[in-house]
């Protein structure tokens, strides 16, 4: 039961991980933030703000990887959707 746990949660980590790297590099290159609702991405960073600490205090190492990854890829969009707001709003 254990390694059927263990490939469960690697295929998760896998899986989120390939879910949130395609967003922030193509964020990154293109600098293209309209499509993202602010709202949505920032529960999803918080989401991943709190697995993080939850991977820490259980000492799941996968858990703990997967969603530091991921709450710097959200961290990364953010700042950018951050910046293209306010700088739209500054230009108008």
């Amino acid at each position: 039961m254990e390694l059927l746990t263990n490939i469960v949660g690697y295929g998760a980590a896998i899986c989120m991980v390939m879910g949130y790297l395609p967003q922030a590099i193509h964020t990154i290159r293109t600098k293209e933030t309209d499509g993202i609702a602010l709202p949505t991405f920032l529960l999803l960073g918080m989401g991943s703000i709190l697995f993080v600490v939850q991977g820490l205090l259980l000492h799941n190492w996968p858990l703990f990887i997967t969603n530091a990854i991921t709450t710097v890829c959200s961290a990364v969009v953010f700042g950018i959707k951050i910046h293209n707001d306010f700088g739209k709003k500054k230009q108008k």
